[in-house]
């Protein structure tokens, strides 16, 4: 079961973090979280990461429904999205599918919410490749 989608863009880490956002926005969904990573793991144990957000993605509606279904589910939410600075420009954002997970859970209705917010998921990754002209660089696992 596939768990994530991403892909690489040719950008400024900045600027893949504020497109990211953006396009969040554009599907319904707001950023409620940033974590950076790399300033964590420098302030915390003096190590030295490379670039790294994690970004906490909602969308109160799907939220609000998947809540009411099963009120554990808060231990999955936000739904991340993550930008990695992999090198030589080469910046990757890659989203979670919560289906992977929901599909554990034995419930037909949050199954089929999950897949929705799974779709958009992979819409905003299909934007960001759209208009970054990213053609074929996509993975899924």
């Amino acid at each position: 079961m596939q768990y994530y989608s991403s892909t690489i863009l040719q950008d400024d880490f900045d600027s893949v973090i504020q497109k990211v956002s953006e396009t969040l926005k554009a599907i319904g969904f707001g950023v409620l979280t940033t974590i950076n990573v790399k300033a964590t793991l420098k302030e915390k144990i003096n190590d030295d990461f490379k670039p790294y957000m994690i970004l906490g993605a909602c969308n109160p509606h799907f939220a609000s429904r998947g809540l009411r279904m099963e009120d554990k589910l808060g231990i999955i939410l936000p739904c991340n999205v993550v930008v990695i600075d992999q090198g030589e420009g080469n910046i990757e954002v890659a989203a979670m599918h919560p289906l992977g997970i929901v599909k554990a859970m034995n419930n037909p209705e949050l199954t089929a919410l999950a897949a929705e917010v799974s779709a958009n998921m992979e819409k905003m990754i299909h934007e960001l490749r759209s208009q970054s002209g990213v053609s074929s660089q996509q993975y899924i696992r």
